[in-house]
């Protein structure tokens, strides 16, 4: 299926008694974060009319992803899909947000999280693209060009095959080196990553920011970029797609996570 089709998909109307939609973002100190996440449920909104789309966060802001269960359950919807709004796998999709789910009275399921999948992918180019790449190099300029995907970093496992199948991934669209590279936790860092590939004569190194919202994490990955660095991933509309794809996959498997 191509991304223009998944993004269509992602407008069709919800049927009737489907859950409610419950995007579990992580939460942050940065005002700017919690903005951009309600700016990119309110294109959710507008694209699947008629769908309840709620937002819970693991951490840091309100409101919490167990209060949010609590007023489903109170105003009597019965069943939920939690798309965690993270781009990989890891210790929050992995235990956090299924031992808060399983605490609810509400019947859930949780999706998978957002990366690796070509619609993200489709969303770090374009954000490369605004950020100044050129998307018809010659080769000249391939054979010096590269980019650091900076993600946050995880001392799980999964999270870091997840990120590096993203890299390899946005390797293939753009044409030249990707080498993921972590804001903390895991290595290497996003210089260690840039200084690496000038080492091998990559003069021209971008960082691809592979956060969902500004924050401190971003904007530090940004710093070391030596040439451009992208936006974060916001509100473009393949996030909105690429949610609501989540959304679709999860509620067609059926089942739940806290059923008795």
């Amino acid at each position: 299926m191509s991304q223009s089709s998944l993004v269509q998909l992602a407008a069709r109307r919800t049927p009737a008694g489907a859950p409610a939609l419950v995007v579990v973002a992580h939460g942050s100190r940065d005002p700017r974060a919690l903005s951009t996440v309600r700016a990119l449920l309110d294109r959710v909104r507008e694209q699947r009319p008629g769908l309840p789309v709620h937002l819970g966060h693991i951490e840091l802001n309100e409101p919490l992803l167990t209060d949010t269960l609590a007023g489903l359950d109170a105003r009597g919807t019965q069943d939920a899909v939690l798309v965690p709004l993270l781009l990989a796998r890891g210790y929050h999709v992995r235990r956090d947000i299924p031992e808060m789910a399983a605490s609810a009275r509400v019947r859930t399921r949780v999706a998978a999280p957002l990366g690796p999948h070509p619609l993200l992918v489709d969303t770090l180019c374009a954000r490369l693209a605004e950020a100044g790449w050129n998307t018809a190099m010659s080769p000249a300029e391939r054979r010096t060009s590269a980019v650091v995907l900076a993600a946050a970093g995880s001392r799980d496992p999964d999270s870091a095959s997840d990120t590096r199948r993203t890299a390899r991934l946005l390797a293939e669209r753009l044409g030249v080196p990707v080498v993921p590279a972590y804001a903390s936790t895991a290595a290497p860092t996003v210089p260690e990553a840039v200084r690496a590939l000038r080492a091998r004569g990559r003069d021209r190194v971008a960082v691809a920011s592979c956060f969902t919202a500004p924050g401190r994490f971003a904007t530090e990955s940004a710093q070391a970029a030596p040439w451009i660095a992208s936006a974060p991933l916001g509100t473009h509309p393949a996030m909105v797609g690429l949610l609501l794809h989540r959304y679709d996959q999860a509620r067609a498997m059926g089942g739940s996570a806290n059923a008795a």
